[in-house]
């Protein structure tokens, strides 16, 4: 991005100059705006200027009848069949609208309790004569109490040996699942297997080392290139765990 390039510093930029105000151009008016308002005012429709047109409202004795809008067909002529199955006898005339039905008659009919009342069931019984003596056959002893039983609200035994036998199935899965993570557990390494771990790393970088030192100081072959190089990763790595034994007391091993 390019900077800024401002004017060369003079004098005559500290002389306070008039501040000049543009005039403003006069707005445009066109020549043909009066007539184009007299011609869009005379167009102008009726209901487009101050609410919808008044018009005469329809009197309340002519509302709007049922069916007087459909078109109305042609009075159907009968024939001479068709007279001989008109029937004589007239029905009575549907009540006109003025007419009061019969007032004052009551009943003490509870209607409401007809309607949503459930019919009586009737009780079990049973004959225990051949003259026909009826008693409840709940109280003739043939219909099995269970309260009444012996070994009432007591745990069935198939219900003790399933659960005993979930409780069993429960204590062997967590001393299999106790079994699996001792054997995941890291072990502890005691005071005298420490050390005998140390000595044990101390004599291999010693047989190491000696090994080393029997060298020939000129590698002039690949083989004994990457002889020296092994033993030298050798001993470092003996070198690490030497020191790791020496600074921590406390040392665990994964199991294998």
């Amino acid at each position: 991005m390019s900077e800024p390039v401002y004017p060369a510093e003079s004098v005559y930029n500290l002389i306070p100059k008039e501040a000049v105000h543009p005039q403003k151009p006069q707005r445009y008016m066109s020549k043909y705006r009066p007539t184009v308002l007299l011609e869009e005012k005379a167009t102008k429709d009726a209901i487009k200027t101050m609410g919808p047109a008044k018009v005469d409202v329809p009197s309340p004795e002519k509302y709007l009848k049922k069916h007087s809008k459909e078109p109305k067909l042609h009075e159907k002529t009968r024939g001479p069949k068709e007279v001989r199955h008109i029937a004589t006898a007239k029905k009575p005339a549907v009540p006109a609208r003025t007419d009061k039905p019969a007032m004052g008659i009551h009943t003490q009919r509870d209607f409401i309790k007809t309607a949503t009342a459930l019919p009586t069931k009737p009780r079990p019984t049973c004959v225990d004569t051949r003259r026909g003596h009826k008693q409840l056959l709940e109280n003739s002893g043939l219909v099995p109490k269970y309260i009444k039983k012996k070994h009432y609200g007591e745990v069935p035994q198939y219900l003790r040996r399933l659960h005993e036998e979930e409780i069993r199935a429960q204590e062997k899965y967590d001393h299999l699942v106790k079994e699996q993570r001792e054997k995941r557990a890291m072990k502890h390494l005691t005071e005298e297997e420490r050390g005998a771990a140390l000595k044990g790393l101390k004599k291999s970088w010693d047989e190491l080392h000696q090994e080393y030192q029997g060298l020939s100081f000129v590698a002039d072959n690949q083989s004994k290139k990457s002889h020296r190089l092994q033993l030298e990763v050798a001993m470092k790595q003996l070198e690490d765990d030497i020191g790791l034994f020496e600074r921590f007391k406390t040392i665990y091993i994964p199991p294998k």
